[in-house]
């Protein structure tokens, strides 16, 4: 039977066959850890009391019908005064929109800005920006970014690509790396949206940022998050902003995302997620409202959390450099912010004890998966070369003694390779 050229044209996604693989394995008995997936582990890492009881309580008051299409006012109030104290951004309630978890809130972006055939311009690795402009029928502009810049994208990088380009997709801290923009980089990148906007005439589209800071209250040791809109005001009308509760209250499954900026695109942005049916449910909005008046239990929260990530990226991290110190053609990148260490396990080229020659990151990661029992995500699942050696890890799903076992697993598999 046939059926669309878009459906056709979309691509698998890669962690959906490294899931398949790590199933099956499961299936046969084996213990494996699952560093792939971009979320947290109900059970090591709960969403905060307060929020859950409200969510019960909620449900208990039949808080059970349709929500407002954009949000409830009073979770877009709550947003807004959180946006206030926490990045001093300014933005009203008619600036803000809910929605069921930022993934409808970036598609609804991509909707209300870009036309078919449109550029957005966007670095690899980073998440989903493929499957986005798939979608939309957009030209997708891939900027390959440096291990030597942590693979966050320069504004020497993007410069040649942003002429005529339609939205430019940024991600701090970001998914896949776990590395975030720093202050100069970003104003860099400000500098050079605007000085674009300035050459379009009037009544031409200008050139839009996405800014997805979804990961931004998880920061670690000295590393600050910074935004498009505080470091230039002057690009406030240009800017939309995802953003919500998933991974800073470890609330994936709870999907209460909120997207922010110029109140004419989230109009347009609302009447989109009004038509996908995009909600986030009723009872959740209801309690993540009073959740976020909080300041006590937010803070308490956020900091036994950032805590137990940063320990176990840390862990990691220092496994990996002293696998490096031994000799072992590994590396790793500091652990900044999200959930996501950036290690290379550079072993292309390398045969294994059955005669298998290893050929790309794929080849490398499933063979960690079956000799070490650890599973990564090589990075050209979000859009760098197969020859790229470089994995993005996960800690939500895992415990510190998980990861504190998994080093020397990793050790042995590689010490195996000829």
């Amino acid at each position: 039977m046939s059926v669309s050229v878009l459906s056709q044209n979309l691509h698998g996604s890669e962690i959906i066959k490294i899931a398949g693989e790590i199933n099956e394995l499961k299936r046969q008995g084996q213990n494996i850890a699952n560093l792939t997936i971009g979320d947290f582990d109900s059970n090591i890492y709960p969403i905060p009391q307060a929020l859950k009881q409200g969510i019960i309580d909620a449900y208990n008051d039949n808080q059970t019908n349709y929500p407002a299409a954009d949000g409830m006012l009073g979770l877009r109030e709550s947003v807004s005064a959180f946006l206030k104290s926490r990045y001093n951004l300014d933005y009203a309630s008619n600036q803000i929109l809910i929605s069921g978890g930022s993934r409808p809130l970036i598609y609804s972006t991509y909707l209300a800005l870009v036309d078919p055939g449109d550029k957005v311009v966007f670095p690899a690795p980073s998440w989903n920006n493929n499957h986005y402009c798939d979608l939309t029928g957009a030209e997708a502009i891939i900027i390959q970014t440096r291990p030597e810049h942590n693979f966050m994208p320069t504004a020497d990088e993007i410069r040649p690509h942003i002429k005529g380009a339609a939205l430019l997709a940024l991600c701090s801290p970001l998914n896949p790396t776990g590395t975030m923009f720093d202050k100069k980089d970003l104003e860099e990148i400000c500098d050079l949206v605007i000085a674009e906007n300035k050459t379009r005439k009037a009544g031409e589209k200008p050139l839009y940022i996405l800014y997805d800071q979804i990961y931004s209250q998880l920061t670690f040791g000295h590393h600050q998050h910074f935004d498009p809109v505080s470091l230039r005001p002057e690009l406030k009308d240009v800017v939309i902003f995802v953003d919500g509760a998933s991974k800073c209250f470890a609330a994936t499954g709870v999907r209460v995302g909120w997207g922010f900026g110029p109140a004419n695109v989230i109009s347009h942005m609302k009447a989109i997620v009004g038509h996908m049916g995009a909600w986030s449910p009723k009872p959740e909005q209801v309690a993540m409202a009073k959740f976020l008046k909080q300041d006590d239990e937010v803070n308490s929260y956020l900091a036994q959390l950032k805590s137990n990530i940063q320990n176990s990226l840390n862990t990691l991290y220092q496994g990996f450099k002293e696998l490096k110190a031994d000799g072992f053609n590994v590396d790793a990148i500091e652990p900044m912010g999200a959930i996501y260490l950036t290690v290379k396990v550079d072993y292309a080229g390398k045969t294994t004890p059955d005669g298998t020659l290893l050929k790309t990151s794929t080849d490398i990661n499933f063979y960690l998966i079956k000799e070490a029992k650890v599973a990564f995500v090589p990075f050209s699942a979000f859009g760098t070369d197969d020859n790229v050696n470089w994995f993005r890890v996960s800690v939500g799903a895992s415990t510190l003694q998980d990861i504190e076992q998994m080093i020397p697993r990793i050790k042995a598999a590689l010490e195996k390779l000829k």
